[in-house]
């Protein structure tokens, strides 16, 4: 049985959707950022960083019980694991980790920081708010291009590529971004919408 530690954030989804696509049995531990829960020691103790999501998989290598923390991390894991939802061949397989490195080191950071100064900072900041929110263009940009003629992010197959960069899409309005200007990213979160693991990963917590 897996343990998923999470919350409902761009972050926590990407895991819950994976869960959901491979059909693995788990149980949700809702972490509260809000109220504090990712300081408590009991979950320190799983993710070091305090960042959610985090596993704990009774069932790891070996038989033996396995704790990771690092959405990334969590999806090559699970989909090792089960051998679903990241391609075999090694050029494909390729392709998926860098989309997911891709979305780890600039997608997800980069729109994060849009999301703090445009929503949540006490005072508003100029610099801070015009630097994010351009960067978070271009990024939607770069995946605008990728998704020129792709059905997916790695066609023609459904991925943890897909599965890590939609929840951060999905939040577009806090970006300040117009989808009509990425039609490409539009016709591909549609597809994702309509899938039905997909929708019920995105409802956990």
């Amino acid at each position: 049985m897996i343990d998923l530690y999470t919350w409902g954030t761009p972050n926590g989804r990407k895991v819950s959707i994976m869960l959901e696509a491979t059909a693995l049995p788990y149980i949700v531990h809702p972490i509260n950022i809000q109220a504090g829960d990712q300081y408590k020691p009991d979950f320190l103790a799983i993710s070091p960083n305090n960042k959610i999501p985090a596993i704990s998989d009774d069932e790891g290598p070996d038989g033996e019980t396995i704790q990771l923390f690092e959405s990334g991390a969590i999806l090559i894991y699970l989909a090792e694991k089960t051998g679903n939802f990241i391609p075999t061949d090694p050029m494909k397989r390729l392709e998926c980790l860098q989309w997911l490195m891709w979305q780890m080191g600039n997608f997800g950071p980069f729109l994060g920081q849009a999301h703090h100064f445009n929503r949540f900072a006490k005072e508003k900041v100029p610099y801070a708010i015009n630097r994010y929110r351009e960067e978070s263009r271009r990024l939607w940009g770069v995946l605008n291009k990728r998704l020129d003629g792709h059905t997916f992010i790695v066609d023609p197959d459904l991925s943890i590529a897909d599965f890590a960069i939609y929840p951060w899409a999905c939040r577009f309005e806090w970006q300040e971004i117009n989808l009509e200007e990425f039609p490409n990213v539009k016709a591909w979160m549609e597809r994702m919408s309509h899938i039905e693991f997909v929708q019920r990963g995105m409802a956990v917590p």
